[in-house]
């Protein structure tokens, strides 16, 4: 398989990250989240750091990542 979502991450601008994740750091990150990620890389010619959907459907179906959050 591919990278797992720590590996992924640990590659990422990490002023990047915590831009997106700020305040919600005690959870798990979040499919829309990584999607911010992916727009800045693509914008910045970057793609290659990019997730497959591969890689990306492992994270969701692992428990790595949520798809989303139910309100509490």
């Amino acid at each position: 398989m591919g990278r797992s979502f720590a590996e992924w991450l640990a590659q990422q601008d990490a002023s990047l990250v915590s831009k997106v994740r700020a305040g919600d750091e005690d959870e798990k990150p979040l499919l829309n989240q990584i999607n911010w990620i992916w727009v800045s890389n693509l914008m910045n010619k970057k793609a290659e750091l990019n997730p497959s959907s591969a890689e990306l459907l492992d994270w969701v179906t692992s428990g790595q990542i949520d798809a989303m959050r139910q309100k509490k």
